[in-house]
C-alpha cells in the first residue's frame, strides 16, 4: 500500500480506502501499485475475511490521471501501459479472491472508476453518486475491465449505451438496470456498507469464495458444464469444516460460527 490507497484490517473486514480526494481519486501509478498492493494482502492474508472498497471525499473515482496524460505528451502510450499492468492484476485479484468485495461508491464514478464501483459482489452507491464511462470525450477506449463486466450485469445494449453514448447516469438509474446492487442515502452510506461487509465477514468464506468463482464461470458455460461444477463444488463444501458446523448449528437450533474456521 501507499499514501495513495490506504488498507486497514478490523474484525475480518479489510477497509480499502482511495485517498487522493483532491484529484478525485484519479488514477495515478501511486494508485494502480496501491490497489494492486492492497489486493496481494486481501488475496493472502486469511485474517481478511472479505473487502471494503470506498474513497475520500465527495469523488468515488473519476478514472485515469487526465493531467499526467497530457503532461506524458508523447510518452502517454508508456504510462497507459505501465498504469493499466498495476490496475488490471489489481482488478483480477479482487474479482477471483476467494473473498466477498463490498463497494461503497461516494460520488462520481468515471472511467477506471466506473469498473471499480461495479466490481463488488454487492455495489452499493450514495444518492448523490453519478456513473459514466468518460473514455469516449478523450478519444480513448475502456478498462478496467468495463467491457468485460457490463454486458454481464446491464446486458450488451445498456453497455452499449453507457460506453458508446457517454451518458451520465444517477445512483437510482444505475439501481434500476442492474448496474449497482442498491441506492443508500449519502449520510448512511459508510454504516450501510460497514454492516454488509461485517456480515459478509461472519460467513462461511470458502463458500462463498467458491459460489463468487460459480458465478464467474457460468457467464462462460453451457448448463450442464455448471452443473457439473456445482455438484463437484457443493460435495467439497460438504466435507469441509464449513459445511460440518453449519449443518451441525442447523440440527442444533444455534446460529453457526464460521469465524474461527
Amino acid at each position: 500500500m501507499n499514501a495513495a490507497v490506504q488498507l486497514d484490517v478490523q474484525d475480518g473486514v479489510a477497509l480499502m480506502t482511495l485517498s487522493r480526494p483532491e484529484t478525485g481519486n484519479a488514477v495515478s501509478q501511486d494508485v494502480a501499485d496501491g490497489l494492486l498492493a492492497a489486493a496481494l494482502v486481501c488475496e493472502s492474508d486469511d485474517k481478511v475475511r472479505s473487502v471494503l472498497l470506498t474513497a475520500q471525499g465527495t469523488a468515488f473515482c473519476v478514472g485515469g490521471d487526465v493531467r499526467a496524460f497530457a503532461e506524458a505528451g508523447d510518452g502517454m502510450p508508456s504510462l497507459v501501459r505501465r498504469l493499466t499492468a498495476s490496475l488490471h492484476m489489481a482488478v483480477a485479484r479482487l474479482a477471483r479472491m476467494d473473498k466477498p468485495l463490498v463497494t461503497a461508491v461516494n460520488g462520481a464514478a468515471a472511467g477506471a472508476g466506473l469498473g471499480l464501483a461495479v466490481l463488488g459482489d454487492i455495489a452499493l452507491a450514495a444518492r448523490s453518486a453519478k456513473f459514466t464511462a468518460a473514455y469516449g470525450a478523450l478519444g480513448l477506449t475502456p478498462d478496467a475491465g468495463a467491457t468485460w463486466l457490463l454486458p454481464r450485469l446491464v446486458g450488451l445494449r445498456q453497455a452499449q449505451r453507457l460506453l458508446l453514448l457517454n451518458e451520465r447516469i444517477d445512483a437510482v438509474e444505475a439501481e434500476r438496470i442492474g448496474l449497482i446492487t442498491q441506492v443508500v442515502e449519502d449520510n448512511a452510506l459508510a454504516a450501510e456498507a460497514l454492516e454488509r461487509a461485517s456480515r459478509l465477514a461472519k460467513a462461511p468464506r470458502r463458500a462463498f469464495g467458491r459460489t463468487r468463482g460459480l458465478l464467474y464461470a457460468a457467464m462462460a458455460n453451457g448448463l450442464e458444464t455448471q452443473l457439473e461444477l456445482e455438484a463437484q463444488s457443493i460435495a467439497e463444501a460438504a466435507g469441509s469444516g464449513e459445511g460440518h458446523e453449519g449443518v451441525a448449528a442447523f440440527v442444533s437450533r444455534r446460529s453457526a460460527d464460521f469465524g474461527s474456521i
